[in-house]
């Protein structure tokens, strides 16, 4: 059973420990690469700034946090089994989301145009679900409920096992955080997690799969990437313990360099420093970036994407991985069977844990439904108005998620019922659905209440106590085929610590704190 309570956090500190602490945190942030670029920053830069920081671990419950790292392979094997289902894919991603949606839209009509073309049958999947502890008064113990499941661009694995490393660190340098709680004492109150590294090999594995050692790794990234260390930690990762370059290219200059082999549809990229050399052959492909309409300015950049996707290089994501990520899918696969038909089909691809170590049975069911809380459609079904009907009459217990990425987007509480009487009053083309359609409905997570931490945010010199709200990400790596698995396994861990008044929020712009977990108790 999971603990009820969390416990009495943090333990008090005289003035002159917390200032020591402080400055212990923040020289180690500086120092080992567990940095932020500031917003507008130089090319090249000149300043950095530690990335958002908690001084001290954020408690969680073990069964829960062990449970968390269990299912993820499952988790890998069902995401994996919806982008290999084109005709799932087309009802649930071309129907009403695909009309309603521009982004969503054009990435499945995209993802449509070219996949009849497609040469490689190998899919490269970064993946991170994110849970919240959820806590009512009708039940005494915590329950892990997913928060969304990315599968493009899931970020912070590099500062995150940074962030642990620097709790570590600061463990041992101020003789287990001055000997003020039991709780810090044990080691296994800092969990080793290797996120940098099991993200690197999972690459260093598409890489392997590709066959050419001769090629190169590229980095699809952002104009004016402010978390650009996260992403350098990756490359240093994959040169120096794989061997394996990285090319790191935004959409534009892509568009501008990229070519592909009529012949063999290889990917290859000239070097803009040298004119004369070969091209580099691309393995593949990892999107930083392509998750979101700014992504995507002009149609430029959705040509500069399908080209990449009819190439041979391996994508992470691809178009198809990418889609099984929106919101609509995580909706449609609470309703009833449908998960069951992913996991226990016979008539499934054999995608499931790879190497031999079991099929998915009806108890992987059961742990992946375990996590999920209330979702529907904002559609005209029997489902859908009955969502309709609880957002507008009891908004306080829901958020209202459109298809996006990256964090910012969502409506909440009572803020719902004016946005969809906005959406309903939307101009919409002939036979369009209403533009509601393209959210869905879910029920408002519960974290436990009293947790407080001290936390620190990215390019500040103080720290500020805060009552917080940390939500768990755990990382998966899954290589797999159309009739096969070549690795499928969890990645480590994140765990980002906001305070409580935020709804919303990311690392980048200083609302969550990267925290190691501190998982004592239980």
């Amino acid at each position: 059973m999971s603990p009820s309570t969390l416990p009495s956090w943090p333990p008090s500190l005289s003035a002159e420990q917390h200032e020591y602490l402080l400055l212990l945190a923040s020289t180690y942030a500086l120092s080992h690469g567990f940095i932020l670029l500031p917003p507008k920053s130089s090319s090249p830069p000149t300043h950095t700034f530690a990335a958002p920081l908690s001084l001290f671990p954020t408690p969680f419950p073990r069964q829960l946090y062990d449970f968390a790292r269990e299912i993820q392979p499952i988790y890998n094997a069902l995401y994996a089994r919806v982008a290999l289902d084109w005709e799932f894919l087309d009802r649930v991603m071309g129907g009403s989301v695909s009309k309603v949606d521009t982004f969503q839209g054009e990435l499945w009509r995209g993802w449509r145009q070219v996949r009849e073309e497609l040469v490689q049958p190998i899919q490269l999947g970064i993946f991170r679900s994110d849970y919240l502890l959820h806590s009512t008064s009708t039940k005494s113990d915590m329950e892990l409920k997913q928060v969304e499941f990315n599968t493009i661009a899931a970020s912070f694995g590099a500062l995150s096992q940074r962030a642990g490393e620097m709790h570590r660190y600061l463990a041992s340098a101020t003789d287990q955080y001055f000997g003020v709680s039991s709780y810090l004492e044990e080691e296994s109150s800092y969990p080793h997690n290797e996120s940098l590294e099991q993200i690197g090999a999972g690459l260093a594995e598409g890489f392997k799969a590709y066959g050419k050692k001769d090629a190169a790794v590229l980095f699809v990234v952002q104009d004016g990437e402010r978390n650009v260390f996260d992403q350098r930690w990756l490359e240093y990762e994959l040169l120096e313990r794989h061997g394996i370059r990285v090319i790191r290219h935004t959409f534009s200059e892509l568009a501008n360099l990229a070519q592909i082999d009529r012949t063999t549809k290889t990917l290859l990229l000239p070097s803009p420093f040298l004119p004369n050399a070969a091209p580099t052959e691309i393995a593949v492909i990892y999107y930083r970036s392509a998750y979101t309409p700014s992504d995507y300015p002009s149609s430029s950049e959705w040509t500069t994407r399908l080209l990449l996707e009819r190439s041979r290089a391996i994508k992470c994501p691809s178009m198809a991985l990418q889609l099984a990520g929106a919101k609509k899918i995580q909706q449609v696969l609470c309703e009833p069977g449908v998960l069951e038909d992913f996991l226990l089909s016979e008539d499934r691809p054999d995608v499931g844990f790879g190497h031999g170590s079991g099929s998915l049975s009806q108890a992987d069911v059961d742990k992946l439904r375990e996590t999920w809380i209330g979702l529907w459609p904002m559609d005209d079904s029997e489902y859908g108005r009955e969502a309709y009907h609880l957002a507008t009459t009891q908004p306080e217990r829901f958020v209202l998620k459109p298809q996006r990425e990256g964090g910012g987007n969502n409506i909440y509480r009572t803020d719902i019922p004016s946005a969809l009487e906005a959406l309903a009053k939307a101009d919409r083309a002939p036979g369009e659905p209403e533009k509601k359609e393209g959210y869905i409905l879910m029920e408002l997570i519960t974290p436990p209440q009293g947790l407080h931490n001290w936390l620190v945010k990215g390019g500040e010199s103080k720290a500020r106590k805060a009552d917080v709200v940390s939500e768990l990400g755990v990382y998966g790596v899954m290589l797999f085929g159309d009739e096969e698995v070549v690795l499928n396994r969890g990645a480590g861990t994140l765990l980002r610590t906001k305070g409580r008044e935020s709804d919303e929020g990311g690392v980048a712009i200083g609302k969550f704190c990267l925290c190691e977990i501190c998982v004592p108790f239980g």
